[in-house]
């Protein structure tokens, strides 16, 4: 569909569920971890806040230890690029379907909010350069931008509508370092992939023949319920 120029909506990847002897049940998984002693922590604490339970820990004797979790399905959504990450690269993961299980209840999708675009235009280095200590930037100078778009992740649990179209304003004054050195890090560019990894219940992936986006379900920012701070 992409190739024939056809644009369309991803949502949140969600498992399959069902009842169970009358009990709503989840897809659990057996996952298998060898990290390096130093990163065992981090990888626990990360599944243990997927709904993740230990069940074996092996110390390997040669610096590595070997880890076997069971896991509901839903928690490992996008929790390989975040392993990879915890591990430096270091880690080796596996997961095999271990069955079902009752459903575990909430659980956290990702900790941090989304910047959202509170007006139509095209955004400014100027504009992204003071974004920058709010979050990690999703888009790059000169990018259209609609009300609604989500343009990077807030560094905070809550989504903050920001002005990413502003022009600097200019005087008839200039002295010597008046004018910012506006230098941009590379934005963080999601890919179909990594994008649907990362939305969250209220967004959605926008795919186009030319660009991938991340929108809010409701772009109005008036009438959108605002994420828990929680």
């Amino acid at each position: 569909m992409r190739r024939e120029g056809y644009e369309f909506a991803l949502g949140m990847p969600e498992v399959v569920v069902k009842d169970v002897d009358g009990v709503k049940s989840e897809p659990v998984e057996l996952v298998i971890v060898d990290v390096p002693d130093a990163y065992v922590g981090a990888v626990t604490t990360r599944l243990g806040e997927r709904r993740g339970q230990m069940m074996k820990m092996q110390n390997l004797g040669f610096g590595r230890t070997r880890m076997e979790f069971k896991v509901p399905s839903r928690g490992l959504i996008g929790f390989r690029s975040a392993f990879l990450t915890e591990t430096r690269g270091l880690g080796l993961l596996n997961s095999l379907f271990e069955g079902w299980m009752p459903y575990a209840g909430p659980m956290l999708r990702r900790p941090n909010g989304a910047m959202v675009s509170d007006r139509s235009g095209t955004t400014t280095p100027y504009a992204l350069f003071h974004l920058l200590p709010r979050g990690v930037l999703h888009i790059e100078p000169g990018t259209a931008v609609y009300e609604g778009m989500v343009i990077g992740e807030h560094n905070r649990p809550n989504d903050l509508d920001v002005n990413c179209t502003r022009e600097k304003k200019l005087t008839n004054i200039r002295a010597a370092g008046r004018d910012e050195n506006v230098t941009l890090p590379p934005a963080h560019i999601l890919t179909i992939d990594t994008g649907m990894e990362w939305i969250d219940k209220d967004e959605l992936l926008e795919v186009t023949p030319d660009t991938v986006r991340v929108r809010k379900q409701i772009l109005d920012q008036n009438r959108r319920p605002r994420r828990d701070e929680g």
